[in-house]
Parts: structure tokens; sequence; C-alpha cells
């Protein structure tokens, strides 16, 4: 792809179970200092009623007032082709530009509970918390790419949108088909803090075969917690992942003060 509505691009950066990813030239039209954003071209495609929608969804999440959300600057249609576009940002969490300490690691993933704690103040559940979904950059981590899969095709559920390289994110009440929520978002952000400070998958004996055989996996089986773990951070991970939603933090602000807690504790005791 050379070009989309007035968005040069420059090269692809990556696909997702949406779409695609691109880094483009900012058009003069959008009046910001970057030179360059990131365009996400949706794999659903689209009628005028699906960019309605979008566009309804996308503007309750554009007035967010969160430096902790990545800043959405612009949505548009080109023939059957939806794409939003959002300030880019080099680094995640899945693929950071430098090595991340382990405070580093859990001040990011507080900041990104905090970006999913905006969110749902305002009724949207993220439903794609993952490594890759925190984008990182000078100033600190961002939440970003929203799941709208679920939006664009109301009878599609989050295990048909997903890859079996991106389950280990899902609750196991998303996978039996109820709706994605604040819970459901917190055993994300859990899973996602596990795999960053330990580099371990949440099932490892999960199978890769089929797409079935791992989601019969994940609901057969409790999360495995890394040895690598700290007292705190295990503590904090499980309580994400208790099997009664109304067992893990109630939301995700608290899920925050409890990471940024530990962050804090850690960076005293390396500073002693």
């Amino acid at each position: 792809m050379q070009k989309i509505g007035d968005y040069e691009i420059i090269q692809a950066l990556g696909e997702g179970s949406q779409g695609q990813f691109w880094l483009a030239r900012t058009p003069a039209r959008l009046e910001i200092d970057e030179p360059h954003v990131a365009v996400k071209t949706l794999r659903h495609p689209a009628s005028d009623e699906d960019f309605v929608r979008l566009t309804e969804h996308l503007r309750r999440y554009a007035a967010i007032d969160s430096p902790y959300l990545v800043d959405l600057l612009d949505v548009g249609q080109q023939g059957n082709i939806l794409y939003m576009v959002a300030s880019y940002r080099a680094g995640s969490m899945a693929q950071p530009a430098r090595p991340l300490s382990r405070v580093d690691v859990l001040r990011s993933i507080g900041r990104a509970a905090l970006g999913a704690h905006a969110l749902h103040e305002v009724g949207i559940p993220h439903r794609s918390i993952r490594p890759g979904n925190i984008l990182l950059g000078d100033d600190g981590a961002r939440l970003g790419d929203i799941g709208l899969s679920q939006l664009l095709n109301p009878g599609l559920t989050i295990t048909g949108a997903s890859k079996v390289s991106t389950i280990e994110y899902l609750s196991p009440e998303l996978i039996q088909g109820q709706q994605a929520s604040r819970a459901s978002d917190i055993w994300a952000l859990g899973a996602t803090l596990h795999r960053s400070l330990t580099g371990m998958a949440f099932y490892p004996a999960m199978p890769t075969e089929s797409l079935v055989a791992a989601l019969r996996h994940i609901l057969n089986e409790r999360p495995t917690l890394s040895d690598a773990l700290r007292n705190a951070e295990l503590r904090i991970i499980e309580s994400t992942v208790a099997a009664d939603p109304a067992d893990r933090p109630a939301t995700a602000e608290a899920l925050a003060e409890e990471i940024f807690a530990e962050a804090d504790r850690q960076a005293r005791q390396a500073a002693s």
C-alpha cells in the first residue's frame, strides 16, 4: 500500500488479528509537530453504516482526556477500507526500543491499567490488552489499539477474532461467550504483566496446532505462574486471574495502585 486517504505510507509496521499497521507521513492538515503517525487499516470490509458506528465509538474514545491512552488523531474510509490514525510510538512492551528494568515494566503496566480504567469509566472495555498494545515513548507507556472487531461485526465473538498467540490474554468468561468487561480487561492486564516480567506464557503446555484445542486447554487449566516472580508480583497477578471475576480487583485503577506501590518498593530497595 502506498497511500490511504491523504496519508503517504512509508512502511508496514505489523499485523494484528483485526488489521494492519502502517507508518505514514503526517499530513499538514493535522497541525501536529510529529513527522509520522501510525495508521491502522481494519481487515473487516466496511459499509457506510460500519463507518458511522466506528466513528461514534471512537469519538467517545477521543473525548477521554488521559495521558495513559494513545492519542487518536483521525478516522477515515477509503472504499470499503476503514482506517484510524494515532500518534506513532516506536516501541511496545512486546518489542521495547531499549531494555526495560523490572521497575520499568511494573510502571508501564501500571500506566496501561490507568488507561484501561479511563476507558472503563466511559463504558468502553478495551478487549485487546496484551504487550504489543502497550506502546512506549519518552513520556512513558500508553495503552493503544482498542479491540473493534465486535463493534464492526456484532455477531463475531472475541475468540473468533483472536489468534492462538493472543488467547492467553483472554479470560475464561470471554472464551465462554460472555461480554467483555472491567474484569476481563483486568485478567488481560495480569497476563500481560506476567509475560512482561518473566517472558513466560500463562499456559506453557497450551497446544498450538488449532485455536479450538488451545481454547479447550484454557478452559480446563489454570494459569501457571512463573517461579521468577517476586512475592508481591505473584500476589498481584494471582488476584487478576481469580476464577470468579468478582474476586479480581474491583477496578483497573485499584490494580494500578498495587502495581505502582510494588514498583516504588523495588526502586527504593535498588537505591538502598
